[in-house]
């Protein structure tokens, strides 16, 4: 699975302003790993910036006179980004802007491109509702450095982001439960030849009073990041009535 993890900064708040993107940056993931492959433009977007966005990125025009148009870089953005899945904070304004300079260069919108779009701000909000969920508070919470993070930048919000993504995420392979997968008592019936075929004893290890509580303080944890979803925890009352 190929993901990108895309940010921009632009020249205002609204594309029906005509406000532009003035740098794109997109960080690529291959089965959850990154790659070291990005992409990263500055763009000149012909236009003055709003004061309000300067404080935010820290870019006035000036220092983007020279730089490509995003027309000019439009093709190179698309071969990289296509049939990936799109990961983006706050996705509609960067797709909104995207979607503009897109419009602008003659080309097919985001939806276009992408194979899947997911919004990490919502994903945020609806694993921490009430919370603060920009990418500042994600990298406190999930205890990712952002010390150099004086100023917004495509390129170093977009590796926080895959940062800040991936630790919202992890184990999430691990919630699906693969139906066919044998049942430790049908493989454990095999290892002693239920079949009549020759088979390698299995050793069970039963684990130690730490292991056990080590495991208890990861599911309580787990418990909490996800909201009471942790499925070992539901399960433990099916588990004891069994058992009883």
């Amino acid at each position: 699975m190929r993901q990108l993890i895309i940010d921009t900064e632009t020249t205002g708040l609204d594309p029906k302003l005509g406000h532009r993107v003035i740098e794109i940056a997109a960080v690529e993931l291959v089965h959850r790993r990154p790659t070291g492959r990005h992409l990263h433009f500055h763009v000149d977007p012909d236009r003055e910036i709003d004061f309000a966005a300067t404080e935010v990125h820290g870019k006035t025009w000036e220092d983007l006179k020279g730089k490509p148009r995003f027309h000019e870089l439009a093709a190179d953005f698309v071969a990289f980004a296509r049939e990936a899945e799109w990961i983006i904070h706050n996705a509609p304004f960067d797709v909104g802007f995207l979607d503009a300079e897109l419009k602008l260069a003659g080309i097919a919108c985001c939806s276009d491109h992408y194979a899947r779009l997911i919004d990490t701000l919502a994903l945020a909000r609806d694993l921490y509702p009430g919370k603060r969920n920009g990418l500042d508070a994600l990298c406190e919470r999930f205890g990712i450095d952002n010390a150099h993070r004086s100023n917004h930048g495509a390129l170093l919000d977009a590796q926080l982001l895959a940062e800040a993504y991936l630790a919202m995420t992890r184990g999430q392979e691990s919630l699906t439960i693969d139906m066919t997968t044998p049942t430790l008592a049908a493989i454990l019936h095999d290892a002693h030849g239920g079949d009549g075929a020759s088979r390698v004893p299995v050793a069970v290890i039963d684990p130690t009073a730490e292991e056990l509580a080590a495991h208890r303080d990861y599911l309580a944890a787990l418990y909490t990041e996800t909201s009471g979803r942790c499925l070992w925890l539901l399960l433990e009352p099916i588990a004891d009535a069994k058992a009883a």
